[in-house]
């Protein structure tokens, strides 16, 4: 196993794979680098990937202590540093997408390239999501909240044929301070007020019928981050990433390769 340490000596267990220029994959909330295991290969024809586990997940430190989306980032930028990588492309996806913003606005000579997935700015701006998927995801009944997080993650359709595993429900490894940690960060993030700042070029994605993160949000983020792109996977919830991703895969390379072009 590899580790960043953090400023704070929080050890950050991270893994590259691959060849070529790095690309920087960013998990959702209380998951941990397996969340890219179903489409990390599809980088790999051009990219080497990046991925982490947050702190509080798989095998990176679990402090019991306020987490945030901008610490997140300054984690990512360790694992930069002990790497020696000053600059890479970033694609982040539902709470990687806010971690991304950060490290995109306040870190801007160490992001080429920027891709926000399935995202939101956070704040009193940001579009929620409804009491109807809020109630849903904390039925107290046995596997209930499970079961309608992985109908707000994937298409009826595709469950049928996919039964699982699933690595986009979270890590089961996280003890439970980890998890609250997580979640407190994810509802704290707001950077509305830090999106005109990025400069890096910015493609954002989302699935057209996402209801976990109301697909709203992303012209929200296209409007305010200068000169960004918008592209709506259709038919696609949550996870259009890795249910979408003989789409979404080849979009996300092309916007990176015409990126880095003089």
């Amino acid at each position: 196993m590899t580790y960043a340490m953090a400023p704070d000596g929080t050890r950050i267990a991270y893994q590259l794979q691959g060849r070529g220029a790095p690309l920087v994959l960013l998990a959702g909330q209380a998951n941990d680098h397996h969340w890219w295991d179903a489409v990390r290969a599809d980088f790999h024809s051009a990219r080497s990937t990046l991925t982490l586990d947050y702190r509080g997940t798989g095998d990176s430190d679990k402090p019991d202590a306020p987490y945030s989306t901008e610490l997140f980032a300054r984690d990512v930028i360790a694992v930069l540093d002990e790497l020696g990588i000053d600059r890479a492309d970033v694609y982040g996806t539902s709470m990687g997408g806010r971690v991304a913003q950060h490290l995109a606005a306040r870190h801007p000579h160490r992001v080429g390239a920027l891709v926000l997935g399935c995202a939101s700015p956070g704040g009193p701006h940001s579009v929620e999501r409804g009491n109807d998927v809020r109630r849903a995801l904390t039925q107290p009944q046995p596997g209930a909240a499970r079961q309608s997080l992985l109908e707000l993650m994937y298409t009826p359709r595709w469950l049928a044929s996919h039964p699982g595993p699933h690595h986009t429900l979270g890590d089961p490894r996280m003890p439970a301070h980890a998890r609250r940690h997580h979640l407190a960060a994810s509802n704290r993030h707001d950077a509305w007020h830090l999106l005109p700042d990025i400069s890096a070029p910015t493609l954002v994605v989302h699935g057209s019928d996402d209801l976990l993160n109301p697909t709203a949000n992303a012209p929200l983020l296209a409007d305010r981050i200068p000169g960004a792109r918008l592209h709506l996977v259709p038919h696609a919830r949550h996870a259009y990433f890795e249910e979408c991703r003989t789409h979404a895969s080849p979009l996300v390379l092309d916007f990176l390769t015409t990126a880095r072009k003089p």
